[in-house]
């Protein structure tokens, strides 16, 4: 750790993946937050299902699952335990758990634990609160109305302005995040469009998915989202090490930057195509049958959970299809 003064990328790259990084302490991502993979196993029966549908568009029973920035594999590892539920027990699954870590002990041994994705893959690339982890430049626009990049200082977090914001970081906020008068902050997405077009290049046939928090052009906001977590709350972003540093993706520039056959919408709408409800049972089943009853009204608050309005439901789905013959296709539905 240093006393100097630093841009946000460069601190937080060092903060996070450094040889004493926060995603290198033992507890994993799972000991400070939780995600959809925790919330419920709803969310890797839906992957399971998705990847069940990508292998049929194929027309392949062999097919790659690559879980980008996989924590320590929940994911990966509830994907396969679900697959013969889902209709995949045919499938003979190559699984690839994406993260700077060392491998967790007792992970599935059908899974291959790496430091970047593999290049080629044929099937489902999915990265789950991913790339509101890939550091990324800090912007503040100072009383003349220049946007400056923002530098911290490691120990405590203080920040200062640095010097004017240029070159393609300047052409990525004037075309996704222009500035909304002195005093307003954006996090310049850059980076992280290079990173998912990055892994989509990885995909030679199949889909990638990124799920993440998001704002769009128009509705950003004006004063950024970069925060820190720790233990399960909440804390001020210092980028000594001691807590997560994420900020909310502009999916939208990461559509653009990875090419055609993008699709956004929310967790909400993705979850529900993929048969995740929050639908409550019918009160005749609990006369009938009370224990399947109480089962499935666990499943559908787990599920409202998935899919709230305000919270996890919110989240944005980036799918980009990609197809050897250049024909779309469509594993969410029509």
């Amino acid at each position: 750790m240093t006393d100097e003064w630093r841009g946000w990328q460069e601190a937080a790259e060092t903060a996070l993946y450094g040889d004493e990084g926060f995603y290198r302490r033992p507890e994993g991502p799972a000991g400070h937050f939780r995600t959809s993979v925790h919330a419920s196993p709803l969310f890797a029966a839906a992957v399971a299902r998705l990847l069940v549908a990508t292998a049929a568009d194929l027309g392949t029973p062999d097919v790659d699952l690559v879980d980008l920035g996989a924590g320590r594999g929940e994911l990966v590892t509830g994907v396969l335990a679900a697959l013969p539920a889902e209709g995949g027990a045919d499938l003979t699954v190559r699984a690839y758990a994406v993260e700077v870590a060392a491998r967790p002990e007792g992970l599935d041994p059908r899974v291959e634990w790496c430091a970047k994705p593999p290049r080629g893959v044929r099937g489902l690339l999915f990265a789950n609160e991913w790339l509101d982890n890939v550091p990324l430049p800090v912007a503040e626009t100072d009383a003349g109305g220049t946007d400056r990049y923002v530098e911290v200082r490691t120990p405590d977090g203080a920040e200062r302005l640095g010097g004017p914001v240029a070159g393609a970081d300047a052409a990525w906020l004037r075309r996704w995040w222009p500035s909304a008068g002195p005093g307003s902050r954006a996090e310049i997405g850059r980076p992280r469009d290079e990173a998912w077009a990055d892994a989509v290049s990885a995909v030679s046939a199949g889909l990638a998915v990124a799920v993440d928090y998001t704002h769009v052009r128009g509705e950003r906001p004006p004063y950024g989202t970069l925060t820190g977590f720790r233990a399960g709350r909440e804390v001020r972003p210092v980028p000594d090490g001691s807590c997560d540093l994420t900020a909310h993706v502009a999916l939208d520039a990461c559509a653009a930057a990875a090419g055609p056959d993008a699709e956004l919408r929310t967790q909400r709408e993705a979850l529900a195509d993929l048969g995740v409800s929050g639908g409550r049972p019918p009160l005749s089943l609990a006369s009938t049958d009370p224990a399947a009853y109480l089962r499935a009204l666990a499943s559908a608050g787990e599920a409202a959970e998935l899919t709230a309005r305000g919270g996890l439901g919110d989240f944005g789905w980036l799918s980009h299809t990609v197809s050897p013959s250049g024909a779309r296709s469509t594993p969410f539905g029509d």
